[in-house]
């Protein structure tokens, strides 16, 4: 069985920073897009960030200018580095990949931004 694993979740201060990281527990073949979604408690879960394998990215507003997703293709592996985070960027956060017809979801880490 093959699962995202994030790391780098955790508390931090509003205005500060978190880089979190995701690797496949084994190698996939064929991802073309990376992507990492939060959901808040009472919360739809909704994406924050999305890089294809030709690097082109997406943000919602909500995160422009602060997030940058940033992937590996040779290892599969995606980043997400998180500045100047707010209250409201508290969530649990999940990766996500797509090969071809097969979804990979991770089991999600939770941030937490408070004083």
């Amino acid at each position: 069985q093959v699962q995202l694993v994030e790391s780098g979740g955790g508390l931090v201060q509003p205005g500060g920073s978190l880089r979190l990281s995701c690797t496949p527990s084994r190698s996939i073949f064929g991802i073309s897009t990376m992507a990492w979604y939060r959901q808040a408690p009472g919360k739809r879960r909704e994406l924050v960030a999305r890089i294809i394998s030709g690097g082109n990215t997406n943000y919602p507003d909500s995160v422009k200018g602060r997030f940058t997703i940033s992937r590996d293709n040779a290892k599969n592996s995606v980043d997400l580095q998180m500045n100047a985070l707010k209250p409201e960027d508290s969530a649990v956060y999940y990766c996500y990949a797509i090969a071809d017809l097969r979804q990979y979801w991770g089991q999600g880490t939770q941030v937490t931004v408070s004083s």
